[in-house]
């Protein structure tokens, strides 16, 4: 009797060891990855947005003049033609006709003194019936030939040759004698002026010239 007891005992122990497995050890969770997002690419320098560079100023061309504060709204036609040698001297010849109806009292003709160091500009020619004593009175178109500051509002730096009057619509030739000091062309301006303020071209603009000399 024992013994079929302690053998029922083993098979029961037996039966219980195939039922019930092993417990499984429990597995360990991984993280869910975190989505990387793509490193945003730089601009490459040709992507670049372009800046404008501030433009430099024009430099004012040589043997310029500044604008007088005045401008006179008188209009005048001006024609200017030189007739001077490459290599020697000559003349150039301004004509201004008036298309006013009033009368301008003084022409003026300015240019910058410093032209002076390639060609002279002057309103006659020398002469020994300019120098000498005793003979006959001198006769003069012009009314004055002033290097500035002139005692009367002629600016610095400048040469100014006054002419005139010039009556409406009346015309003046001015022949200017160029006595040349360096050879080469050269291009300078001239104003026309009523007194000290400028006067008006076709079209209104001021009468100011650039004059080339070859």
């Amino acid at each position: 009797m024992r013994r079929i007891t302690a053998v029922a005992a083993i098979l029961a122990l037996a039966l219980s060891a195939c039922i019930a497995g092993p417990t499984p050890s429990p597995t360990a969770s991984l993280p869910t990855p975190t989505p990387t997002q793509p490193p945003t690419p730089s601009p490459q320098p040709s992507e670049l947005p372009s800046v404008p560079s501030s433009p430099s100023p024009t430099p004012e061309p040589s043997l310029s003049l500044d604008l007088p504060e005045q401008q006179d709204a008188r209009v005048v036609a001006v024609e200017i033609v030189p007739a001077v040698a490459a290599d020697g001297n000559g003349e150039i010849l301004v004509t201004v006709t008036s298309t006013a109806d009033t009368r301008i009292d003084e022409l003026v003709l300015r240019w910058p003194a410093e032209l002076d160091d390639a060609l002279i500009l002057a309103p006659f020619t020398p002469s020994d019936d300019r120098t000498r004593e005793g003979g006959d009175p001198l006769v003069q178109p012009w009314t004055k030939w002033v290097v500035g500051p002139g005692e009367r509002g002629e600016p610095a730096g400048t040469i100014s040759l006054g002419w005139g009057p010039l009556l409406p619509t009346a015309t003046l030739e001015i022949p200017i004698v160029v006595t040349r000091q360096a050879p080469g062309p050269v291009a300078f301006d001239l104003q026309v002026l009523a007194g000290n303020d400028v006067l008006s071209g076709e079209g209104g603009a001021p009468a100011v010239f650039r004059v080339e000399v070859p």
